[in-house]
């Protein structure tokens, strides 16, 4: 006797079928609880996603949204549209999971959270490493106080980007107008985990510099020195050495945290100790965190507690982008609440 597989409770648009667009599709796809179709305005890559994964193109975005077709959008497309993107799937009834950055400006950034607050419907960014379970622990165990509010946060990281994504000077990471840029690319996601331990940053200096990569101009190097209050961040970031490493360390008066993302460990050192004690948290490969994101937001969606980045945590690490851009160019500190909306 055969047992008919039970039918989804999710119908989830993927909008935008890019890399990270197909990972998202292909990883929702695995939880088993979404029924997946696509939007891809290239005829090319609608034609793989429909090839490589049988899944149904939605040709005309407004008119598979207005026929009431799927519960759930997920904006993939280049940074400047993500914003009007999630505004017309909200207003048409949709969950949103926006990838990052939230986008490249403030623009219509305020319009967002006030379609937002009417929608009755659950928003979401897509900063990955809040589903880490080495950074999940981590980040509990520094909550919980154990050695005393954090002081200060050293990260250290880096990649050959050009070997992780060769394709990167015909994407939108060539340009920071499309979210390009080490910053917006690669800084963000690790200054929005750290927000997430330490709170929103107050203010940034910032330098940063074009020096490896072939055939873009943008920044592959960044330094900056950020202020959360009383605490102290400093983040060095490559996207051009030949480790893919990264590593964070929080210093408190009672011992310190380390966490390494290349060993998906963290350890701690308490005051007066001479060697780490570590938490090994390996997960069998990197498609495995985003059908976790994936869950958690179908988790989100059907009320269970939040565990994803939310708007207004998305806003602030904007905020933060935008910052050590204009203080990378302004050559002084820049206040990150200070960053004004297009009308004010």
């Amino acid at each position: 006797m055969s047992l008919t597989p039970p039918v989804p409770r999710h119908s989830v648009l993927i909008v935008g079928c890019g890399s990270i667009g197909e990972r998202h599709a292909r990883c929702f796809r695995q939880t088993g609880r979404a029924a997946v179709a696509v939007h891809e305005t290239n005829p090319q890559r609608a034609a793989h996603m429909a090839t490589r994964y049988g899944l149904p193109i939605t040709p005309d975005l407004a008119a598979g949204l207005a026929a009431g077709q799927f519960s759930s959008a997920v904006i993939c497309t280049p940074a400047p549209l993500h914003v009007p993107l999630a505004i017309q799937c909200l207003e048409a009834g949709l969950h949103v999971l926006i990838e990052k950055p939230l986008s490249h400006s403030l623009t219509d950034i305020d319009r967002l959270q006030a379609v937002h607050a009417c929608s009755n419907r659950h928003v979401a960014v897509a900063y990955v490493y809040h589903v880490y379970p080495f950074l999940r622990q981590a980040r509990s165990f520094l909550q919980a106080g154990h050695f005393g509010p954090v002081l200060q946060v050293a990260v250290l990281s880096g990649h050959p980007f050009h070997l992780l994504r060769p394709a990167y000077a015909t994407t939108y990471f060539r340009d920071r107008a499309t979210g390009g840029g080490a910053v917006q690319d690669a800084l963000t996601h690790l200054a929005n985990w750290i927000e997430s331990v330490v709170g929103p940053t107050d203010s940034v200096l910032c330098d940063c510099d074009h020096l490896a990569l072939a055939n873009v101009e943008v920044e592959d190097a960044v330094h900056v020195a950020a202020r959360h209050g009383k605490t102290l961040v400093s983040y060095a970031l490559n996207q051009f050495q030949a480790a893919n490493e990264s590593t964070i360390q929080f210093n408190a008066a009672g011992g310190s945290v380390k966490i390494e993302f290349h060993r998906q460990r963290w350890g701690t050192l308490a005051a007066g100790d001479t060697d780490w004690t570590w938490h090994e948290c390996p997960v069998p490969e990197r498609d495995s965190h985003f059908v976790a994101q994936a869950n958690a937001f179908l988790d989100e969606v059907e009320g269970r507690p939040p565990i994803l980045c939310s708007l207004t945590a998305g806003t602030a690490t904007l905020r933060f982008n935008l910052a050590c851009l204009a203080a990378a160019q302004s050559d002084r500190r820049v206040s990150c609440t200070a960053i004004p909306l297009p009308h004010e």
